[in-house]
């Protein structure tokens, strides 16, 4: 049985201060540090002792430190995968939601909605952004390890879902999953039908004591 842990980052610096995050690279708050404890205790429960296991993470700051803190309690060192990224919001990054919000174009009920731009220059699209995550899973689907720990964020958590399932690219125009931040997902595969399951979807029962 093949399973994958998904964990979006905990709080970072960007929710607090209501900036844009994207490739902005805001660090986790010290509530975020306490999440990303109680993260790394709530995977080593869950997985068992003898397991093979690899944590592979986005390379900013807010998902490096929340991978740090796992692989601690699992005695492995992070796999940095800048590919795992959010999506890129280009001049947004950094800047305060609300201008972005002024700027941003929301994409059409019908139509084009994979190559839509959002109206802010060097953001990335839904197509590129999903392309660049679904090219991440593909290496990291080749690694033949038992448990691997994805860290990553809550935008990019869709397409890494996506990518599991083997949902063709050009169908996730309308596909938006929602995790909260400092949630565990959990896929798995069974050895015999080799059918992927959404085993659960945005946990967060381990941050009730955290």
């Amino acid at each position: 049985m093949r399973s994958i842990h998904v964990v979006t980052h905990p709080e970072a610096l960007h929710h607090t201060d209501g900036l844009v995050g994207g490739w902005h690279d805001s660090r986790l708050t010290p509530a975020g540090l306490r999440d990303a404890t109680a993260i790394a205790r709530a995977l080593r429960a869950e997985i068992p002792g003898t397991a093979g296991v690899e944590v592979i993470s986005s390379d900013l700051q807010r998902t490096r430190r929340t991978a740090e803190e796992i692989g601690g309690l699992f005695g492995v060192e992070p796999v940095l995968d800048p590919r795992l990224r959010e999506k890129s919001y280009g001049e947004a990054e950094g800047r305060p939601q609300e201008w972005l919000d002024k700027r941003f174009v929301p994409p059409p009920a019908d139509g084009d909605r994979m190559g839509h731009d959002e109206g802010v220059p060097g953001a990335e699209t839904k197509e590129v952004f999903a392309r660049r995550v679904y090219a991440a899973m593909d290496d990291i689907l080749k690694r033949p390890c038992e448990h691997q720990i994805i860290v990553t964020h809550g935008f990019a958590l869709t397409f890494v879902v996506a990518a599991w399932i083997r949902m063709p690219p050009d169908s996730l125009g309308y596909v938006n999953l929602r995790a909260p931040s400092g949630s565990i997902t959990h896929l798995r595969e069974d050895d015999f039908f080799h059918n992927r399951q959404l085993a659960r979807l945005g946990d967060t029962a381990h941050l009730d004591g955290a």
